[in-house]
């Protein structure tokens, strides 16, 4: 089993391995082919296939460089995608917690704690005083 490991190390020397991309494409080639087993549908397992070799390819890559570039533009996509869903979580978890009044004068967003019954409001910008139920 070591000689077989050495071989592929070998082999993989100077070649680009695998990255996050890389395991994105692999998962998304396993769900086109568990969806294909219950769909009989061929195209999801072509589709698969396709998402497969070009995972294999990257990996098998001796052109660095340019795989690493994939990457990094892959995951600035990705992160993109998962900020827009943490700020929802966020504002969805202070819905939850507090209730957010604006100004009648300014406009001015103001949290107050949910709760606390009829409260007196100072806005900080411009001074106002008014009454809200939290």
């Amino acid at each position: 089993m070591s000689r077989f490991r050495e071989r592929f190390a070998r082999f993989m020397a100077g070649r680009y391995g695998a990255d996050k991309l890389c395991r994105y494409l692999i998962g998304i080639s396993l769900v086109l082919m568990f969806a294909g087993v219950f769909v009989w549908n061929t195209w999801l397992d072509v589709l698969a296939i396709i998402f497969l070799a070009i995972c294999y390819f990257r990996m098998f890559s001796k052109n660095i460089g340019k795989r690493f570039e994939e990457n990094q533009k892959f995951e600035r996509l990705l992160f993109r995608i998962t900020e827009v869903f943490k700020k929802w979580r966020y504002k969805i978890q202070q819905m939850r917690q507090y209730h957010i009044y604006h100004c009648p004068n300014c406009s001015q967003k103001i949290r107050i704690p949910r709760g606390k019954g009829k409260v007196s409001i100072h806005c900080p910008k411009c001074n106002t005083d008014f009454i809200k139920k939290s």
